[in-house]
């Protein structure tokens, strides 16, 4: 509801935001935080966070230039980005689940670091790369019916989030390890594989937004994803969902995504300074975490009238 009277009001203030062309632009920009905000939305159901997305979708990007300097193959350049970031994914869930860390926050802030300068060591030149398989660039960078490509790539990875958390038990583990970990794990679930398949899932998403960065801009760089992780986290947050884990469905982190590129849009549109639009982005977040939790203590203090009231 927010997003649609936000974008009635934009569209009062200035007549073009509401034209087919800067639709599918918007669409087209926002179309890589939405994949990679999917799998920060599976780690933040658990009460964790994964703050490397952006390090190691620029890093997958740069695998995926050097193979394709050896192998013009879109196959072989799209699974190199794909195992890359889900390796890097994986690496994250498993250190910090069987290293005991106390919060994901530290294995993920040090991966960020890994990434980027692996990604800048591994980069021909230290820079950004020219060149990607027609395949890729169309996927990332073409239309179909004057809709974007990178559209589509939401909706499947969208799709295929909702049908493992809706429709599988894993899922229901998810909500049950991030609402209460101690009693999921008392009530026989595998806590210790569900956190981890999550950090793998989140390396797999921004995996796949490597794929679509890379086919829009045409080109790999170790530079790219700067800031990705605040807007993923961003992007969850505002959509709705909980820090606190165990709340939550695929739509808010879609909702947010589309959200934080409205905002974007339209102030450019109305040729706001480019820091206003940060400053921006900072006030939601803010706005959305404290209603978060005024949320949740409305509801405890609901629970405490009615459980005094049964009784």
């Amino acid at each position: 509801m927010i997003l649609i009277l936000l974008a009635a009001a934009i569209s009062q203030l200035t007549p073009n935001f509401l034209k087919p062309v800067n639709i599918g632009n918007i669409l087209a920009q926002t179309a890589v935080i939405a994949i990679v905000a999917i799998g920060q939305q599976l780690v933040i159901l658990t009460r964790g966070i994964d703050l490397s997305v952006g390090a190691n979708l620029a890093l997958a990007t740069v695998i995926g230039g050097l193979v394709f300097r050896s192998h013009d193959s879109a196959l072989l350049v799209a699974l190199a980005m794909l195992a890359s970031a889900t390796l890097v994914g994986a690496i994250n869930g498993v250190v910090f689940v069987y290293g005991r860390l106390p919060h994901p926050f530290i294995i993920t802030l040090a991966t960020l670091s890994i990434c980027r300068g692996l990604a800048l060591e591994l980069a021909v030149g230290h820079t950004t790369m020219r060149g990607m398989p027609n395949w890729i660039s169309t996927l990332g960078g073409s239309e179909t019916f004057g809709v974007p490509n990178s559209f589509f790539v939401v909706l499947a990875v969208a799709l295929a989030a909702l049908i493992m958390t809706k429709a599988m038990v894993w899922g229901r583990w998810i909500y049950a390890v991030g609402g209460n970990a101690e009693a999921a794990l008392e009530m026989g679930m595998p806590v210790k594989g569900v956190l981890v398949s999550t950090y793998v899932l989140s390396g797999f998403c921004a995996g796949i937004g490597a794929v679509v960065l890379a086919g829009r801009t045409g080109a790999s760089s170790p530079l790219y994803g700067n800031l990705l992780e605040l807007d993923t986290i961003a992007a969850v947050i505002i959509g709705g969902a909980s820090f606190l884990g165990g709340r939550g469905h695929i739509g808010h982190a879609l909702v947010g995504a589309v959200m934080i590129g409205v905002i974007r849009n339209a102030l450019n549109l109305l040729s706001v300074d480019v820091f206003f639009q940060m400053i921006a982005i900072g006030l939601m977040i803010v706005v959305a975490v404290e209603a978060d939790v005024l949320r949740s203590r409305l509801e405890a203090r609901a629970r405490s009238i009615q459980a005094a009231r049964s009784q």
